[in-house]
């Protein structure tokens, strides 16, 4: 059953705090709520992480791994005249990167706000507000495309998600993404002491959810889906993929910032991010 929205009311209510849980979502709550909460949460996130992503800077994640070094989509000298699609583009920051090696990017984030962003700051490409599942082009559209924390870890179907991406790219383009490394579920969301010892389990894959309550039901207003290693790898083969490469960027000595749970003392011991490459053959 689809739920109704929070009501305003309550979506509005800075008072209001939404409870944590873990329960199953599907693939149409998923998409509401964080389309939902990405709009409400846009401001404070660019505010919070605009200085560390910048305006026109590819990085893949908290570690700060930036695909200057990382060539993850190949040297940039090759992206030249390639149409690229960016996945959960936010303010579209790679897209600008991308947009000065000469590509052409076209910026996709399921969230308005976001992309009021990527206007704010500016660039020539074109924004499209749309979901990740059902993308409004045609096949055969583009040489490549990526996702920095995009799309991925918010939907309930992700074989759904790249099978989309897989019917726009032309035979041989790359789709590289990037997502919270599985092992992090198995640990506290914390960046300090207490985000060390394993808390739950792992084979867990109850997705995440932050609800309210409204007559004795719960609504989601936002949802995060929990993989292993194994599911990925799965994922992106059932979806027609060929995974080239698997990375695990380790935390440089240079990155003394937190977000979130990723911190230096888990980033030293533990991966923060699983960042997959594949190929459409």
């Amino acid at each position: 059953m689809i739920q109704e929205p929070v009501s305003p009311e309550i979506a509005s209510d800075a008072s209001a705090e939404a409870e944590a849980t873990r329960r199953d979502a599907g693939v149409a709550e998923s998409s509401r709520a964080n389309r939902g909460w990405w709009d409400r949460n846009a401001d404070e996130y660019q505010i919070e992480h605009g200085t560390f992503l910048g305006d026109d800077r590819f990085v893949w994640g908290p570690e700060g791994l930036d695909e200057v070094e990382a060539e993850l989509l190949g040297p940039p000298e090759d992206l030249k005249g390639k149409d690229v699609l960016e996945i959960g583009a936010g303010a579209a920051q790679c897209s600008r990167w991308l947009a000065v090696q000469g590509a052409r990017p076209i910026a996709l984030d399921l969230s308005h706000r976001q992309l009021q962003h990527a206007l704010r700051i500016g660039g020539t490409f074109p924004l499209v507000c749309a979901d990740a599942g059902a993308l409004p082009f045609a096949d055969a559209s583009f040489d490549l495309a990526c996702s920095a924390y995009g799309a991925l870890p918010f939907v309930a179907d992700p074989v759904l998600v790249l099978r989309e991406v897989r019917r726009v790219l032309r035979p041989g383009g790359r789709f590289v993404f990037s997502v919270t490394h599985p092992i992090r579920w198995a640990f506290p969301d914390e960046p300090g002491p207490e985000g060390l010892s394993v808390s739950s389990s792992y084979f867990d894959r109850t997705p995440y959810v932050e609800q309210y309550i409204e007559n004795g039901v719960g609504r989601a207003v936002y949802v995060e889906h929990h993989r292993t290693v194994g599911d990925r790898v799965r994922e992106v083969v059932a979806a027609g993929f060929r995974l080239v490469d698997l990375v695990e960027p380790e935390w440089p000595a240079w990155n003394s910032s937190e977000w979130g749970g990723w911190s230096p003392l888990r980033g030293n011991l533990i991966p923060g991010t699983a960042i997959f490459v594949c190929v459409r053959d």
